[in-house]
């Protein structure tokens, strides 16, 4: 039974759903003992070092570098889970906070998540894996604080639109439970001033909720309270769309430069040469340590996919 083992999907309480497998092998982020424990700490040693390395050579090159690590429902919301055989203390992000305190190249957001959980409204979806307006907008003021920059002052107060749906977690149970997903219309003063060639020819196709992995836009903002440059390589957390966390950011900083992927191109840093390099990943995906082997133009990592025949006529 869903719940009672370490499937694709642990039913919770009170509708809560969480997801322990998948290709990432999420309960794999909280390993323990002899072999897995030791894994466990090889793995995230890899990834601390890799985040020195990207700040060491982002700062030779007059670039401030910050890592943000996006917890698991799971290292959250462990109240709301049933008699899953799990231990929240050794979340991927609570050992990277632990290894990383006092660095500049990195932001926990696990302890202020964990200290904001019983607030009134959710900071994830109950039947989804990503964050709510609350829990993007508590990430998005870290950041902010993190690189000392200042929110607009209405930035919580902008519109938002609901309905009613089966996200991806719902829609991995047999009954298929439906929530009230709430979007934020973000965008004001922020344009999209450039789109990468998968992307264009993804929405060229009418096919752009398909495309992850390689979406690659450019919002420019005259009004922005920041005049700094910022590039973020990231996921659908932060989403080349104006309406999560890459939204936030185009409104406070004068250039905001979205790449989707976990691995960086240092040959686009270099051309762009940002004041900020911001990366984002869900805790889930730290199961890959990046090669940093991507390359924007191409819009995949070396040997990657390439844009969908259909849609490349509608390119130039």
């Amino acid at each position: 039974m869903l719940g009672r083992k370490w499937d694709t999907v642990h039913e919770g309480r009170d509708g809560w759903l969480f997801l322990t497998g998948g290709s990432n092998r999420v309960m794999d982020r909280y390993a323990r003992g002899l072999v897995g424990g030791l894994r466990h700490w090889w793995h995230l040693r890899g990834w601390a070092r890799l985040m020195e390395a990207r700040a060491a050579r982002a700062g030779r090159l007059g670039i401030r570098c910050l890592h943000v690590i996006v917890p698991e429902k799971l290292s959250v919301y462990e109240n709301h889970t049933r008699d899953l055989p799990y231990d929240p203390a050794q979340a991927s992000t609570r050992r990277l906070a632990r290894r990383l305190a006092g660095k500049p190249y990195y932001l926990d957001l696990l302890s202020p998540f964990r200290a904001a959980r019983d607030g009134p409204v959710p900071l994830y979806l109950r039947t989804d894996t990503h964050w709510t307006i609350e829990g993007c907008l508590l990430a998005y003021r870290e950041i902010m604080r993190a690189l000392a920059a200042v929110p607009p002052a209405d930035i919580a107060e902008r519109p938002d639109y609901a309905e009613e749906r089966v996200l991806d977690l719902g829609e991995k149970l047999p009954h298929q439970p439906t929530e009230r997903l709430r979007r934020p219309q973000i965008q004001r003063d922020a344009v999209r001033v450039e789109t990468g060639t998968l992307l264009a020819a993804y929405e060229a196709a009418g096919r752009a909720k398909d495309l992850h992995v390689g979406a690659h836009v450019v919002y420019r903002n005259e009004a922005a309270p920041d005049p700094r440059r910022l590039v973020l390589f990231g996921d659908s957390c932060a989403h080349f769309a104006p309406i999560l966390l890459t939204g936030y950011l185009a409104e406070s900083f004068a250039e905001v430069h979205f790449v989707w992927s976990s691995s960086l191109d240092w040959g686009y840093v270099e051309r762009v040469r940002p004041d900020i390099l911001l990366f984002e990943l869900a805790e889930r995906f730290l199961a890959r340590l990046p090669a940093d082997d991507f390359d924007v133009r191409a819009g995949h990592r070396a040997g990657g996919r390439p844009v969908p025949t259909e849609a490349a006529p509608a390119v130039s």
